[in-house]
């Protein structure tokens, strides 16, 4: 049986005959969202990366460096995933998904907030598990309409899972 306003191919009502965006719009809404998180994200590291410096980090933090070149590509990927799912026929499906790309971001950049601009690595500790839980979700709901667009979060995932861990480790590290 069928919720009121569902079609048979899942689209629902709501979405019945729309196309997908134009390609300038498309791009827009992939690569502009993406963009305003990576510089929150940005904004909110720089005044504390003196603190952060100063912080007992464990043994297996990457050298400063790294963290640019792996998070433009990890913010390219996501552009990419974006608009890919972007470019399908709007559903019911689509609109969860890109719903939960967008929590995501936001939550992305809320992690940088919390830990560099609050100084919070408990706090930090508490949105990074929301924001890995966000991203397996976004993978798996991205998986049934663009397998690429799913796997190309899955990188982005592996580093924030290393991310939290070198956070779960401050954390412990700075315990009395």
């Amino acid at each position: 049986m069928q919720a009121s306003g569902d079609s048979e191919n899942g689209q629902g009502a709501d979405f019945a005959g729309q196309k997908p965006p134009s390609r300038w719009v498309r791009l827009a809404v992939a690569i502009l969202p993406v963009l305003a998180a990576w510089g929150i994200a940005g904004i909110a590291t720089t005044p504390g990366m003196a603190w952060y410096q100063a912080l007992e980090r464990p043994f297996f933090t990457p050298p400063d460096w790294l963290f640019g070149p792996v998070w433009t590509v990890l913010y390219l990927a996501m552009m990419v995933a974006a608009w890919r799912v972007l470019g399908l026929r709007p559903s019911r499906p689509r609109h969860r998904a890109m719903t939960l790309f967008y929590l995501q971001l936001g939550f992305n950049a809320l992690w940088s907030i919390a830990f560099f601009t609050l100084q919070s690595p408990p706090f930090g500790l508490i949105v990074i598990a929301v924001l890995l839980a966000l991203i397996l979700a976004t993978i798996v709901a991205f998986r049934p309409l663009d397998w690429i667009a799913s796997w190309l979060m899955v990188p982005y995932a592996l580093w924030v899972a290393y991310a939290g861990a070198l956070n779960l480790a401050i954390v412990i590290l700075a315990l009395p």
